[in-house]
């Protein structure tokens, strides 16, 4: 979609359709099901369904189509499909379009539960896949074949911060006319548009930075028509990954702030990177906008800021890392991120605990490694929490 306005006044605005009873905040379509004025009515309807017409809620809802059409025109993509969460969303964008006998290549630093569906069930299911250093170009070309289909990748991974060069990759993909895939959640939809890097399908976890409070769960996939309703919503709306109406109004109200929040969260985890940058109970501070960061550059050019999130190692292992995190006071263990609450996880012991110890280790998983997702706090309050629990390490 053509983003009309600017982006804070299209995430509050973009999107609404208002009953005959022209309700100020978005109304909630809590149904299952539509009725239909005749049989003629119901036989035309699911030949073909019209803008503001619906079948069944896993097919559509009018509240579930505000916020596709909200985030399509955020994102700038022509369409959009919600899901129940956002790894539905990434099963959805992989699994949709591929079939027995098909070529991925993926990067291998991806989320435990992404690499799931790519290591276990696409090849499980036929699909050969080629894991690659997401952040050298050298491998991705030695991977690519004429008979490759998609390619997949975070454009920040977690929980290490890797920046890929996606206008790099998708040169390389398109070339040999396979799609390119980015789960854009680090980069947030506010400080990366991927698509205008080459990328093709965007996938979100709204569960995070556009949910912002954690309520609830969701996701959504962002791409061409085409894409979104002749490969995607054939296979989401018959294996069931829809996101409920009610879940796409929480949405609906937390893209409003989504701007307001990301960019506090941003400056806040900035100026905690530079703060803790060389401390002497740590072993690095990972942080793409970090000037000593080896994606300092390639971030800059894609990213208008940092994000959300950064990683330290903390010096002594696990047993330091649980110190440190155990003397946080404002910082929640959990292992969520993107939240107005400032959260910290143990990615070795939560997110990452299904990997070998040498896939964690070729990742950069060390047992000292802690993820912290920056909230809406004050800033120097969070900054002197983090050095108050490093004094207890």
């Amino acid at each position: 979609m053509t983003q009309k306005w600017n982006t804070r006044t299209g995430l509050v605005h973009d999107g609404i359709r208002r009953s005959q009873y022209s309700e100020l905040s978005e109304g909630i379509f809590l149904t299952q099901g539509f009725a239909y004025d005749s049989a003629e009515q119901a036989e035309a309807r699911f030949i073909e369904c019209g803008p503001d017409e619906f079948i069944y809620a896993r097919y559509g809802n009018p509240t579930v189509r505000m916020f596709e059409e909200r985030i399509a025109s955020l994102e700038g993509s022509e369409d959009a499909f919600a899901t129940a969460s956002g790894m539905a969303a990434v099963n959805g964008a992989l699994v949709s379009g591929l079939k027995a006998g098909d070529h991925i290549v993926s990067a291998k630093a991806l989320f435990g539960s992404c690499l799931y569906i790519v290591e276990d069930i696409l090849q499980r299911y036929g699909v050969e896949v080629t894991f690659v250093d997401g952040t050298n170009l050298d491998e991705w070309r030695a991977a690519v074949r004429p008979d490759t289909k998609l390619v997949f990748l975070e454009a920040l991974s977690n929980p290490t911060l890797e920046v890929i060069d996606i206008r790099g990759v998708s040169e390389i993909a398109h070339a040999v006319g396979a799609i390119v895939v980015v789960d854009n959640v680090f980069a947030t939809p506010i400080f990366q548009r991927s698509l205008d890097l080459g990328a093709d399908v965007i996938v979100y976890s709204a569960t995070k930075h556009i949910d912002g409070q954690g309520r609830c769960l969701g996701g959504v996939v962002c791409g061409t028509r085409d894409f979104i309703r002749k490969t995607l919503e054939p296979y989401l709306k018959h294996t069931g990954g829809s996101m409920s109406p009610f879940n796409a109004w929480v949405m609906l109200k937390g893209m409003e702030t989504l701007d307001l929040r990301c960019r506090a969260q941003a400056a806040s985890a900035q100026a905690i990177a530079e703060a803790l940058q060389g401390h002497a109970k740590l072993d690095r501070v990972l942080f793409p906008f970090l000037k000593d960061s080896p994606y300092f550059e390639l971030a800059q050019s894609q990213m208008e800021k940092g994000g959300t999130v950064l990683s330290i190692d903390v010096k002594g292992g696990k047993d330091a890392a649980f110190r440190f995190v155990n003397a946080l006071e404002i910082f929640t263990i959990t292992n969520n991120l993107g939240d107005a609450k400032s959260l910290v996880t143990h990615p070795a012991t939560t997110t990452h605990q299904r990997l070998t110890e040498d896939q964690r280790a070729d990742l950069g998983i060390t047992d000292g490694l802690v993820r912290i997702s920056v909230g809406i706090e004050d800033t120097d309050d969070l900054i002197s929490d983090l050095l108050g629990a490093l004094n207890a390490v």
